[in-house]
């Protein structure tokens, strides 16, 4: 028994396709991290180690662009430069949900989360410095790709940093009072 496929079908199907962004076939953590931050129940340590992952791919993609092989063993070392950049993306796109479902919850002890977006503010202005020199290495070697995702790497960095000082203003640590 044949089955014929209808035009809608096709339509849909192929809708669907181009609406998938290609990144979603490969897992942008490490097993490794992917443990750690099902392990940590506690939002600041949970964006300790996104951000810590965050940063390792900035780090490596920077050598490999300036031709530093990976060793094996390495983490990273099936991944693509081009990769990184977009699970740096991704890392990040993580975190930002992350804290604001984390603000959003009244359970969600304020110290923490003042912890947490404090490492993300940190973390962000050094992933802006890290951004700037791939972004100087795509140039000087004329790849438009790895330049287009770091302008994407850097556009989200702002954001994060930006979200993560409104946090800070929102959720300020109250000083403990010294007693004499």
């Amino acid at each position: 028994m044949r089955r014929s496929v209808k035009p809608w079908q096709v339509f849909t199907l192929g809708f669907w396709l181009m609406a998938v962004p290609s990144s979603m076939g490969k897992e942008f953590l490490t097993p490794d991290e992917i443990f750690k931050i099902q392990e940590a129940q506690e939002v600041e340590k949970r964006i300790k180690i996104y951000m810590d992952a965050a940063a390792l791919r900035l780090k490596t993609a920077e050598e490999r662009l300036q031709g530093k092989e990976s060793v094996a063993g390495d983490p990273l070392e099936f991944f693509t430069v081009q990769e990184m950049l977009d699970g740096y993306f991704r890392i990040i796109r993580s975190v930002m949900i992350n804290l604001d479902e984390a603000a959003e919850r009244p359970s969600t002890d304020r110290g923490m989360l003042n912890k947490a977006l404090k490492n993300l503010k940190d973390g962000a202005e050094k992933a802006t410095k890290d951004l700037d020199v791939i972004k100087k290495i795509a140039e000087e070697k004329k790849d438009e790709q790895v330049w287009n995702l770091t302008n994407q790497g850097l556009e989200i960095t702002e954001s994060a940093r930006e979200g993560a000082e409104t946090g800070l203003a929102r959720f300020p640590v109250k000083a403990k009072s010294k007693k004499h």
